[in-house]
């Protein structure tokens, strides 16, 4: 993808040409490679009522807008999400049903995680917020927390991969800390997502929880949320991460090659929060015990997995499904970073026009952490 700033506009959704104010964003124009990944000009959002504008001041990098990109979210994908995206950078193939709840709705900007700074309010709305850095909830209720109906801001409207973003007021929240805004950038969507598992999973002091994928965004997140309740750790990661994902409060770290059930024994966890699957997913039931509970937010490393209903029904196991975020898991997250219980893990920082580069790293899973992507200044 080039890295220049392009003022011809491809659509008349983004045409900066009509007078309005404009801003930097980096528009996902389909399902394909990285050339779909495009530097504009565009409109700057124009608020409706109960919206806040942002100045975006970081944005982290997830899994989720490179499999929405590539499509992996199709039914018709079956591999991991790295073997998906070399396919996809040989093949582009544009998939109806790849988006997460509807058609994706391309073109459009995207970008979950978002640290910034509210500039203006809506008619009506409350202006003392103004100037206040904030986070915003990715995983958003389309109605309220009686249902289980969501959207995802930079998966099902735009998002932070932007200058500017705009969003529901009730969805900002100003966060007190000392962190830089790289720092806060890396939390909203992988620290969400594993604070949404670890408690719908019911983690409690005293009980045992396996982290497979623990060195990536969301896993590392679970070891250091997992810890703060007081439970045991032990997490999953390659050789050359282990001493990292050790320093962030695993108690114990096994090669992501070895056995798992050689390795800890059968019935020898609580609880397994996994973001991997693929091949392994069988051994992760076997080494629960009975009563023992499984949660999932993600299939990285395949999303088709070896189910044998004997061990799921015979040891009375609980498989959680994790998307939509529990009214709890983002307030409670604030009060973690302002109490400093968490660890901001930033593995690299880039400026945004070099997302490609950023998610090409990303996908290579060589990090500890999360990627964070910086909008260019104002006056550039």
């Amino acid at each position: 993808m080039s890295s220049t700033w392009d003022t011809d506009p491809k659509d008349d959704r983004f045409d900066p040409r009509d007078g309005e104010k404009t801003m930097k964003a980096v528009v996902t124009a389909g399902n394909g490679g990285y050339d779909k990944l495009q530097c504009r000009v565009v409109r700057l959002p124009t608020l409706e009522p109960g919206e806040v504008l942002l100045h975006v001041l970081a944005a982290g990098v997830n899994n989720t807008e490179i499999n929405t990109r590539i499509g992996w979210y199709s039914s018709s994908v079956t591999t991991g999400t790295e073997d998906a995206a070399i396919v996809e950078e040989k093949q582009a193939t544009a998939k109806a049903d790849g988006g997460w709840n509807e058609t994706t709705p391309f073109p459009f900007i995207q970008g979950t995680d978002c640290c910034g700074r509210i500039v203006a309010v809506a008619p009506g709305g409350d202006e003392s917020t103004i100037g206040s850095r904030v986070l915003v909830r990715a995983c958003m209720r389309e109605t309220d927390f009686d249902s289980i109906e969501n959207i995802w801001m930079g998966s099902d409207f735009d998002g932070a991969f932007a200058q500017f973003v705009k969003v529901s007021a009730g969805e900002v929240f100003p966060v007190n800390c000392d962190w830089s805004d790289a720092e806060l950038g890396t939390i909203p969507c992988s620290y969400g997502t594993a604070e949404n598992m670890v408690h719908r999973a019911k983690v409690s002091q005293g009980e045992h929880v396996l982290v497979p994928g623990a060195s990536g965004g969301v896993g590392s997140a679970v070891v250091q949320l997992v810890k703060r309740r007081g439970a045991t750790v032990t997490a999953i990661a390659a050789k050359a991460k282990m001493k990292q994902v050790l320093s962030i409060g695993a108690d114990r770290v096994i090669d992501r090659d070895d056995d798992v059930v050689a390795s800890l024994g059968e019935k020898s966890m609580d609880v397994v929060i996994d973001n991997v699957a693929g091949p392994a997913f069988g051994g992760l039931l076997e080494v629960l015990k009975r009563g023992g509970r499984y949660a999932s937010s993600g299939a990285i490393g395949g999303p088709l997995v070896a189910f044998d209903m004997r061990t799921f029904y015979l040891k009375d196991l609980t498989l959680i499904g994790c998307t939509a975020w529990d009214e709890p898991v983002f307030p409670n997250l604030i009060s973690y970073i302002e109490r400093g219980e968490l660890r901001p893990l930033v593995a690299k920082i880039l400026p945004l026009e070099k997302i490609a580069d950023a998610q090409a790293e990303f996908i290579e899973k060589k990090h500890v952490g999360n990627f964070v992507l910086i909008p260019p200044p104002l006056d550039d």
